[in-house]
C-alpha cells in the first residue's frame, strides 16, 4: 500500500457507517452524500499531516455533519428554516459522544442505508446502481462501465432511483425487530443481485464486471459483522466465495466458457474455498437452513470434489429437492433436473422438466438443459432444435458460447459419422 493508500482504505471502510449516520441526521440522500464527500476532502487535507484519527468513521460523521449544517444555514438565508422534525438532534453536533458511536446506531445506520437502496419501489437495476454509488462509493463512470452503458445513462438511472426514494417518503426511524428481519432479507437479496451482475460476465467483460463480485462480498461481509449469528448471512457469504473462487478456471485462453465439470480445479482459489466451507459448516450448525445456506451447501459439495466424477450428486439432488420444497420455483426444479440426470439418467431429468415447458419457454437455461439431456439420449435432431432456441434466447455472449460448445460437438459427431459412412 502506498504512503497515502491507508487513507483510501479508511475512507472506503468508513463510508457505509458515515453516510448511514448522515442520512439518519438529515433525511436526505443527496445531502448525506455531499456531506460525506466534503468530509473526505478535509480528511485528504488533514490526515496526511496529523495521522489517522482514533475513529475515522466518527471523525467523518462529525466533520460531514458540520459541513451539512453550514449548507443548511446558507440555504436558510434564501428560504425559511426547516422544521426541527426535519433534522435530528442537530444542537448536539459538538457533543463528544460523536467520537464513539453506539453499536446499535452503527448497525441500524448501515442497515438503513442498505435498505434505502433496495426499496421495493425500485427495479433491480436501480437498486444495484444506487447501492454501488451510495454504499460502495463507486464512481458513476465505473458503475456505467460495469453495466456496459454510457455515463449519462447511468447518472440518469441513479437520479431516477433517488427521486423514487424521495417520493416514497421512506421512514428513517430505527426499525423494530420484525422490520429489521424483513430489511435484512431484502438487503441480502440486493447484494446477491450485485454479485450476479459480476458473476454473469463473459470473458471479455470480466475485467470490468468481476469487481462487482468483490464488492458484493465486501458488503456482505459487512452485513455479517452486523449480524454475526445470522446463518443465512453466513450462507450468503459462503455462496459468493465458493462461486467466485472458480473464476480463474471458467474461461479458456480464447475466452471460451469452460463448463464446471471440465474446469481445472487446481486453478480454483483455495483460500476462498476454505473460508466458504468453514462458513457454511458454521451456518449449518445453527440448524436453521435457508435458501442461501442450501445453495452454499451445493456449491460446497462441488468444491470438496477433487475431480468431477467424485462429485456427490446424490446429496446435491437432495439439497435441490429441499430448496425446491422451501422455495418452489421452476428454475430450481430445472437445476435439480441436472442432478437427477447424474443420479437417475437423462430420461428422468426430461420427465422432470417437460412440465415446465410453458413457464420456461423463454428461459435460455431451460432449452440448454433440455438440449443436453436430449443429446445424452442420442436424440440429436431434437437436441439441435433445443440448442438453437437457447442461442436465440441467450442474454450474454458467455451464455451463447456455452451453447455453441454443444452445437459444435453435434457438428463434429455428425461430420465423423458422415466420413465413416463414406468410408464404408
Amino acid at each position: 500500500m502506498s504512503d497515502l493508500g491507508w487513507i483510501d482504505a479508511a475512507l472506503t471502510s468508513a463510508r457505509p457507517q458515515a453516510v448511514g449516520a448522515l442520512l439518519r441526521y438529515f433525511r436526505d440522500i443527496d445531502l448525506a452524500e455531499e456531506a460525506f464527500q466534503e468530509a473526505c476532502l478535509r480528511a485528504l487535507k488533514h490526515w496526511p499531516q496529523n495521522g489517522p484519527p482514533r475513529d475515522p468513521a466518527a471523525w467523518l460523521i462529525f466533520v460531514g455533519r458540520n459541513a451539512a449544517l453550514d449548507h443548511v444555514r446558507r440555504r436558510s438565508r434564501l428560504a425559511p428554516l426547516p422544521d426541527e422534525a426535519a433534522l435530528s438532534d442537530l444542537e448536539d453536533q459538538e457533543d463528544a459522544t460523536l467520537e464513539r458511536l453506539d453499536a446499535a446506531d452503527y448497525r441500524d445506520d448501515i442497515l438503513r442505508l442498505m435498505f434505502v437502496c433496495c426499496h421495493p419501489d425500485l427495479p433491480a437495476t436501480q437498486q444495484i446502481a444506487l447501492a454501488l454509488r451510495i454504499v460502495s462509493g463507486l464512481s458513476v463512470r465505473r458503475i456505467a462501465s460495469a453495466f456496459l452503458v454510457s455515463d449519462a445513462a447511468m447518472e440518469q438511472r441513479i437520479t431516477r432511483a433517488k427521486s423514487r426514494i424521495a417520493a416514497a417518503g421512506v421512514a428513517f426511524e430505527t426499525p423494530g425487530a420484525v422490520e429489521r428481519a424483513e430489511r435484512l432479507a431484502s438487503v441480502a437479496a440486493m447484494l446477491y443481485l450485485v454479485f450476479n451482475e459480476g458473476y454473469s460476465a463473459s470473458h471479455g467483460e470480466v475485467a470490468r464486471r468481476a469487481p462487482l463480485c468483490d464488492e458484493a462480498i465486501r458488503l456482505t461481509r459487512l452485513l455479517l459483522r452486523l449480524f454475526p449469528a445470522e446463518p443465512e448471512v453466513m450462507g450468503l457469504v459462503a455462496l459468493m466465495l465458493l462461486q467466485h473462487a472458480r473464476l480463474p478456471a471458467r474461461f479458456d485462453s480464447q475466452g471460451g466458457v469452460i463448463l464446471l465439470e471440465d474446469q481445472d480445479r487446481s486453478l480454483w482459489n483455495a483460500q476462498m474455498i476454505a473460508e466458504g466451507l468453514a462458513l457454511i459448516d458454521k451456518a449449518m450448525r445453527h440448524a436453521r437452513p435457508g435458501p442461501y445456506q442450501i445453495q452454499a451447501a451445493i456449491a460446497a459439495l462441488h468444491a470438496r470434489a477433487a475431480t468431477a466424477p467424485e462429485t456427490y450428486w446424490v446429496q446435491i439432488e437432495r439439497l435441490y429437492a429441499a430448496l425446491e420444497y422451501s422455495q418452489p420455483s421452476p428454475v430450481i426444479t430445472l437445476n435439480r433436473a441436472v442432478a437427477v440426470a447424474k443420479v437417475q439418467g437423462p430420461q428422468a431429468a426430461l420427465d422432470l422438466i417437460d412440465p415446465l415447458a410453458q413457464r420456461l419457454s423463454n428461459y435460455f437455461h431451460y432449452h440448454g438443459v433440455r438440449g443436453a439431456m436430449l443429446l445424452q439420449l442420442d436424440r440429436r435432431d431434437e437436441a439441435r432444435m433445443a440448442f438453437d432456441r437457447a442461442i436465440a434466447l441467450a442474454n450474454t455472449p458467455a451464455e451463447a458460447a456455452q451453447i455453441r460448445l454443444h452445437i459444435d460437438k453435434l457438428s463434429q459427431e455428425s461430420g465423423a459419422e458422415t466420413q465413416s459412412g463414406h468410408a464404408s
